[in-house]
């Protein structure tokens, strides 16, 4: 049933529980998993282009860091991992790159926040919400 997983990651140390949940998984089912960052663009929308250029750097660095964290840790235990970082709204990319690469289940970290970021909506709300597959939340310990 599972034969593809998307794990996004936002690199935090507390992501670890979701990476352990998608081994436990992809190990079983003999799947591949896929790790994407993606970049959160609407947080420097007003930036200069310079600026903006400087950051998108930065931020890759730490998407390849974060991606390569799971990646490593997924195939110490046998498991075929794809990595991939992406740009834009991160609701929105984690669910198109889930359809290009045929996502049949994703797993991914929640927080419990505020009353006032839960009237918003999380990243995760809005994936559950709007996915066409399983997604499997995992809640993060507070950092």
């Amino acid at each position: 049933m599972f034969e593809r997983i998307l794990l996004p990651t936002d690199g935090t140390d507390s992501m670890e529980a979701v990476v352990e949940t998608a081994a436990d998984i992809a190990a079983r089912r003999g799947a591949e998993v896929h790790v994407l960052y993606v970049i959160d663009d609407r947080a420097f929308l007003t930036l200069d282009e310079q600026m903006k250029t400087d950051v998108v750097t930065e931020l890759e660095g730490e998407g390849e860091a974060a991606t390569d964290r799971a990646a490593t840790r997924l195939q110490d235990v046998g498991i075929d991992v794809t990595t991939a970082i992406r740009e834009g709204d991160p609701a929105d990319e984690i669910l198109a790159y889930a359809d290009t690469v045929g996502a049949d289940l994703i797993t991914m970290g929640t927080r419990r926040g505020d009353y006032a970021k839960n009237m918003m909506g999380s990243v995760s709300q809005k994936v559950v919400a709007r996915a066409s597959m399983p997604v499997l939340t995992t809640n993060l310990a507070e950092e």
